[in-house]
């Protein structure tokens, strides 16, 4: 399976957190499995540590690259297709970076490990 982590999703990843259920944990870590973290991911993270708005162990720029390399996780850049794909996407989610997320997910055939509900109305095959 494509597995596409929403930015939440990674974060209890790498808190190893019990927002995470152990299945989807499961699937994170099967070697079966190709599972993305999307640069959106990355900047979004990087934004909100910047601001305060989360506490991390480490600063993103080297915590983030240290858990995709050590989890088996590979990095998905946003292009541009990615971009015109989230701008023609019908407004049920207002979040610009979930929109992007929903996009590439569409662009790549991935489903989204998510527990957002918002994500529901989209055409695309969510995980959790």
């Amino acid at each position: 399976m494509k597995l596409l982590l929403d930015t939440c999703a990674f974060l209890w990843f790498l808190a190893d957190s019990p927002s995470l259920s152990p299945t989807v944990r499961g699937e994170i870590l099967d070697p079966a499995n190709e599972v993305w973290l999307s640069a959106v991911s990355v900047w979004e993270i990087s934004r909100k540590y910047a601001q305060g708005g989360i506490q991390l162990p480490a600063h993103p720029s080297s915590l983030i690259p240290a858990v995709r390399h050590n989890s088996g996780i590979a990095s998905l850049p946003f292009t541009e297709a990615d971009a015109f794909t989230a701008e023609k996407l019908p407004l049920f989610h207002k979040d610009p970076f979930d929109r992007m997320l929903i996009a590439q997910a569409l662009m790549g055939g991935l489903a989204i490990v998510t527990s957002d509900r918002a994500f529901q109305p989209y055409p695309v095959r969510l995980v959790w």
